[in-house]
């Protein structure tokens, strides 16, 4: 496995491998791996002839105040679990490197950004766009991979994607959950064993949802509601948003008449974590 740090060098080997024909699948990360990670670089592996990991905590999509200084990094682990998952490449740019001086090219996707997570954290796909933009630009996979945890951003990528006529596909795959249904996330690491036993209660009140849309309840209103309640019965959660979206447009909805999204942040202590469940109809 071969480790680049330079984003010429990752532009040049990556054109080289589209002239010997080679297919290329890309999976972006920011580090600290989880077995939801290795899922997608395994999912590459199966489908691609060469496999890319990304290794970058993105500054532009934390904004003042979040958590990009304590955001965990262990490079020498990360590396060692790429190669035994059968990654060819890794690139891994300093912040430097990626936004040099002088740097000033944004790249935004409107509307669906909105709402969610885009609501409470100001800039943040911006940055996300941004910074995903650059890798399709040097790597040019053929297949970029995400997780559905993050599904507002899989869905902002896949509006740039087709928005700009990016020729690549993007795969979504699902979510990686530990034993009591807690979704895996880097962020996981910084929870205290009290907290970590009370963010059980995100993926409850997920299901708790799912069974009562089964059941046949429609009333968006009083389903919000019953998930905010399960959510406050846990004394160290505060919530940031509950939301029963569409899940092309992410846009809230008023009735339930198709397959819709429930989305959750929820904060506990110093640490924010989101979940979310596609739900359809019985």
């Amino acid at each position: 496995m071969q480790n680049i740090h330079e984003p010429s060098a990752i532009g040049r080997r990556c054109e080289s491998l589209r002239r010997e024909g080679k297919t290329i699948g890309l999976v972006p990360t920011m580090g600290a791996f989880h077995e939801g990670h290795l899922s997608l670089m395994r999912r590459a592996r199966a489908e691609n002839d060469v496999v890319i990991v990304s290794i970058f905590v993105n500054p532009i999509q934390f904004a003042r105040g979040e958590d990009f200084d304590s955001y965990p990094r262990d490079l020498q682990d990360d590396l060692a679990q790429a190669e035994r998952a059968g990654v060819d490449l890794v690139f891994t740019p300093s912040a430097e490197a990626i936004y040099p001086d002088g740097f000033q090219t944004y790249v935004d996707v409107t509307e669906i950004t909105d709402g969610l997570c885009g609501a409470s954290r100001p800039g943040h796909f911006r940055g996300v766009t941004t910074i995903v933009t650059k890798l399709f630009n040097l790597v040019r996979p053929h297949r970029a991979y995400f997780g559905q945890k993050d599904y507002q951003q899989s869905a902002v990528v896949r509006r740039l994607v087709d928005d700009l006529n990016l020729d690549l596909e993007i795969v979504l795959l699902p979510t990686i959950r530990e034993a009591d249904g807690l979704a895996m996330s880097s962020r996981n690491v910084r929870l205290t064993p009290e907290e970590r036993q009370a963010a059980c209660v995100l993926y409850a009140s997920l299901r708790l949802t799912e069974e009562r849309v089964e059941a046949g309840e429609r009333n968006t209103k009083l389903l919000l509601d019953e998930m905010r309640t399960m959510i406050e019965t846990e004394p160290l959660a505060r919530i940031d948003y509950v939301a029963l979206c569409d899940p092309e447009t992410l846009k809230p909805l008023d009735q339930i008449e198709g397959p819709m999204l429930a989305a959750i942040a929820v904060r506990f202590g110093e640490t924010r974590l989101i979940d979310n469940l596609l739900i359809t109809l019985p």
